[in-house]
């Protein structure tokens, strides 16, 4: 099969960094950025993060949109989108990394780790409360593939483990207490000591990590947020820390990145950032997946990752 014409596209970062993959893994293929398209109707696939609003729907010939990342949140909100295949990634390595960067950052705050990296840096030997891991009841928002190996990982460690998903999970994880619903969802906020938010973004779960969310969590609850910058309602967020009622939050994401320098997360001594850093997929996995996706697609075969865009995910 002759290689499709590929379209890299993508209104905030330089996506010439795939380039190279696309072009080892098929020789002798077009791939064209999003400044210099050409004939737009030669174009049959585009490789997306955030394209600038009616770009995909200018391409008559488009047989497949395909995410860089495992969200589409950014390809969905383009009002004029064609109705092609959406596609996600779906990545091992992604999976092995979110699941560390989850573990660590619970276990980072559960265990004062903040605390003995100012004691070390000061020369201070001095313990701080030491609370077993089965005393503490970690919370996952989004039971996907992602918080579901997180979960496991999380129980495997000895953490007390709750989920919440919109619809009922058909297979439930082993040591894990499942939540569902809206009717499910106070009680499961109500037992979480750290709660991680790994929803997918869409106009339900926008504004997820807000007052109402916050209000609902113990004392001295701790938020993990791997999700979307748009999860997070980031007044809501300093005013929890403000008064006492959350302990921190971790925060891999941001509703604007990188976060300007004069953010008040910057300086917040309850609030740690990380550049969006929770999980990463080689391009060249995104190479390969995303022609063998095409493939599929010609084929009148359903792409690996495909979502449904009522959903969102």
């Amino acid at each position: 099969m002759k290689p499709p014409c590929v379209a890299l596209v993508s209104g905030v970062i330089d996506m010439r960094f795939l380039m190279p993959a696309f072009e080892t893994i098929a020789p002798g293929i077009d791939v064209r950025i999003t400044d210099v398209l050409g004939e737009r109707d030669k174009i049959e696939l585009a490789v997306c993060w955030a394209p600038p609003q009616g770009l995909l729907a200018s391409m008559p010939n488009l047989r497949l949109i395909q995410s860089i990342g495992a969200g589409v949140d950014h390809i969905l909100k383009d009002s004029t989108l064609p109705p092609k295949p959406v596609c996600r990634i779906v990545d091992p390595d992604m999976t092995a990394g979110m699941t560390a960067y989850v573990c660590w950052a619970v276990i980072n705050r559960q265990r004062r780790f903040p605390a003995y990296c100012a004691h070390s840096a000061a020369g201070v030997w001095q313990e701080e409360a030491i609370e077993s891991p089965s005393g503490h009841c970690v919370g996952i928002a989004g039971l996907g593939r992602l918080g579901t190996a997180v979960a496991r990982a999380l129980v495997a460690i000895g953490y007390r483990v709750q989920g919440w998903s919109r619809q009922p999970k058909t297979d439930p994880l082993p040591g894990v207490t499942h939540f569902h619903g809206k009717a499910g969802l106070e009680d499961f906020l109500a037992r979480t000591d750290t709660l991680v938010c790994l929803l997918p973004l869409t106009e339900e779960t926008t504004g997820f990590l807000g007052r109402e969310t916050f209000r609902q969590l113990p004392p001295g609850a701790h938020v993990i947020n791997v999700g979307r910058g748009a999860h997070l309602v980031e007044r809501d967020l300093l005013d929890a820390l403000a008064s006492g009622h959350l302990s921190g939050a971790t925060l891999d994401t941001t509703a604007v990145e990188p976060l300007p320098q004069t953010h008040p997360f910057w300086r917040h001594q309850q609030i740690l950032v990380t550049p969006h850093i929770a999980s990463r997929t080689s391009p060249a996995t995104i190479a390969r997946q995303t022609l063998d996706n095409y493939r599929h697609v010609c084929a009148g075969r359903i792409p690996s990752g495909q979502i449904d865009p009522r959903h969102g995910y």
